[in-house]
């Protein structure tokens, strides 16, 4: 790594939290002579890259700052270069620098300045409001707000495996939501198909995910799982209030799924340019009945599945008194095979948006899993 690089890993990790983009800014101007620097992150709805500062907002699908969030490579425009902002597939948005010479060394370090960047920005977000506040095109009702604090990204990449998720209407979602979490053995998928109106169905959701981790975190399996977060929402609502959710343990070592349905958002499978929809036994929503017991099931998945968890929200969506339904979910999810999981995510969500067109009214989430395969 040369030393130019390594004294702007240095400014960021020093410097104050509200003042990353200036203080590596000023380093870059030292050492490579970049007299301008923006920091453009996307906002919750994927559809927006917004600026940290005072620049204008970029929407257009071909700019080069979109290229480069989308292909996740550096890009040279007319002596300005796009780097993307990203840490450990959480994609955070794209720096813009000018002027960036057409030399490979230089793209390739003021890379990891961009990378470090977005290791930084992760670090200090949960003490700071200003990224958080830049990413907003619009307010975020206080339901929505709690639902995005809960969750654990939108993207993530390992070796054996990539995923992705959203929410939507990303700026006033209710009670649908997911969470994930890995060892480096095994991954740990929930998703959350919420019920219940505004704040009251984002702390119902906010009480199952929480359960959900700390059975987790116990080391317990994942009917136990299911089990005592049923139980944490039945103590809370006596039945009054309950949630569908579906819980995936995968081997990553071998590609064993397991699977608890209780009263799940839909599990689809794309196997070879093929949709599947994965059959799963039903059981209780939780914290529907007292006591209820869960039963896990397995599949295995093989090199290069896809995975799609869907909410009723996707399905159920209307547009001219017409449903989206299964066939066009089917046929939009064939067309996803060469795209990244987040790119796919945020299509699927951009063609629900046009087919109801314009924001969707009940809650929506879609998660994408692909398993590479196990590694050496």
């Amino acid at each position: 790594m040369s030393e130019p690089v390594n004294r702007a890993r240095r400014i960021l990790t020093d410097a104050p939290a509200d003042l990353l983009l200036d203080r590596v800014a000023a380093e870059l101007a030292r050492s490579y002579g970049i007299t301008g620097a923006e920091l453009f992150q996307v906002d919750y709805r994927l559809s927006v890259l917004l600026p940290l500062g005072e620049g204008k907002s970029l929407t257009e699908p071909g700019h080069p700052a979109w290229r480069c969030f989308d292909h996740q490579e550096p890009v040279l425009a007319a002596g300005t270069g796009y780097f993307p902002v990203s840490m450990r597939g959480e994609r955070r948005g794209v720096l813009q620098l000018t002027p960036v010479p057409e030399d490979p060394v230089v793209v390739a370090e003021l890379a990891e300045v961009a990378t470090a960047l977005g290791h930084e920005l992760a670090a200090v977000s949960a003490g700071i409001d200003v990224y958080r506040t830049a990413r907003r095109s619009q307010r975020l009702t206080l339901a929505a707000e709690m639902q995005w604090e809960l969750l654990p990204g939108r993207s993530r990449i390992r070796p054996s495996f990539s995923l992705a998720g959203q929410l939507e209407p990303a700026y006033a979602v209710r009670g649908d939501s997911f969470d994930w979490s890995d060892d480096g053995t095994r991954l740990w998928l929930s998703v959350i198909n919420g019920t219940g109106e505004g704040v009251a169905a984002s702390m119902l959701t906010s009480l199952a995910v929480h359960a959900l981790r700390n059975a987790r975190r116990a080391g317990l399996c994942l009917a136990d799982q299911a089990a005592l977060a049923d139980q944490a929402i039945y103590a809370v609502h006596r039945g009054d209030q309950h949630l569908s959710v579906l819980l995936l343990e995968l081997d990553l070592r071998d590609g064993t799924m397991t699977v608890v349905d209780a009263g799940s958002p839909r599990l689809v499978l794309l196997r070879g340019g093929e949709v599947h929809e994965q059959p799963l036994e039903a059981q209780f929503p939780l914290g529907m009945f007292d006591g209820t017991d869960y039963e896990s099931q397995q599949f295995r998945l093989e090199r290069d599945d896809r995975l799609f968890v869907v909410s009723d929200g996707v399905i159920e969506a209307a547009g001219q008194d017409v449903r989206y339904g299964d066939t066009a979910l089917a046929r939009f999810l064939r067309r996803t095979g060469p795209m990244a999981p987040l790119d796919a995510v945020r299509s699927l969500i951009g063609d629900l948006r046009a087919f109801v067109a314009g924001d969707l009214v009940d809650d929506a989430v879609v998660v994408c899993l692909d398993w590479t395969g196990p590694q050496p």
